[in-house]
């Protein structure tokens, strides 16, 4: 499928997602997150693919934030319509795959951007990287999950302050509170997101898959985590792949893993 907003590289069970719009700083609008929920779902569903990298274009930012001029005239009824459309198409879709997604955050994560790199299972900033949910200065508050993810990450406290203020943070701090995993120079991003994603192709897919789907039931009103994590753990012992991971360590050797 040929994309205007977007560029997918594969290599090695590695899949690279890049927001290219670096004349808009990689904004987020319409086509764009239409584009970047195709994409996710092709690529959830390839066999081949076993982790996700999202970054964005350039060295200035990662996505810096939604198109304003898109929905500037928009009446309550839109605005609503806007934000619905966006969770559900891409922001819980892409907490929601199977298929891991780190967020490489590259420059700028700003309003939207941020919120769409909370929606990866975890993120790492590059040095020049900075941070923050600015809506409150247009008269708006986070509306790509951002009120709901960042109190998750960060604490309530924490949380506050940043949507209040609007304020931006840097790398170093994202990564003391706990907002990323790890802060490295922006040439060596792509690299160390790489070799994390290589260790985690090693392990079996639908166990990840499960994995992801327990902690995130944590988070869901109305569901118990445990219980999610009790129906899981017994559901992969009628797994291909745990049988091959048992077998290969009974034997000593490194397991094969094909996802079934």
């Amino acid at each position: 499928m040929d994309y205007n907003t977007i560029l997918i590289s594969i290599k090695e069970n590695i899949a690279t997602l890049t927001i290219n719009r670096p004349a808009k700083l990689n904004a987020l609008n319409k086509e764009t997150i239409a584009e970047l929920h195709q994409a996710f779902e092709s690529l959830d569903q390839n066999p081949v693919v076993r982790v996700i990298v999202l970054t964005g274009s350039g060295e200035k930012a990662f996505v810096a934030g939604a198109d304003i001029a898109e929905f500037a005239d928009f009446s309550v009824e839109e605005g609503i319509q806007l934000a619905a459309f966006g969770q559900e198409t891409l922001f819980n879709y892409v907490e929601n795959l199977k298929t891991p997604v780190i967020a490489a955050i590259n420059g700028f994560a700003l309003g939207g951007g941020l919120e769409l790199a909370m929606a990866c299972h975890f993120r790492i900033a590059s040095e020049n990287a900075k941070m923050g949910l600015p809506e409150v200065t247009l008269g708006l508050i986070p509306g790509y999950g951002g009120t709901q993810r960042l109190p998750q990450l960060i604490g309530k406290g924490r949380a506050m302050e940043m949507i209040l203020t609007a304020g931006m943070i840097p790398a170093e701090e994202a990564l003391q509170i706990g907002l990323v995993n790890h802060v490295v120079p922006q040439s060596e991003l792509l690299d160390f997101c790489e070799s994390i994603a290589l260790k985690i192709v090693k392990n079996a897919p639908l166990a990840i898959s499960k994995a992801i789907h327990a902690i995130n039931a944590n988070f869901r009103d109305g569901e118990n985590g445990f219980d999610t994590e009790i129906k899981y753990f017994g559901q992969s012992f009628g797994t291909k792949d745990f049988k091959e991971g048992t077998t290969a360590f009974l034997e000593k050797r490194k397991a094969q893993f094909i996802g079934e």
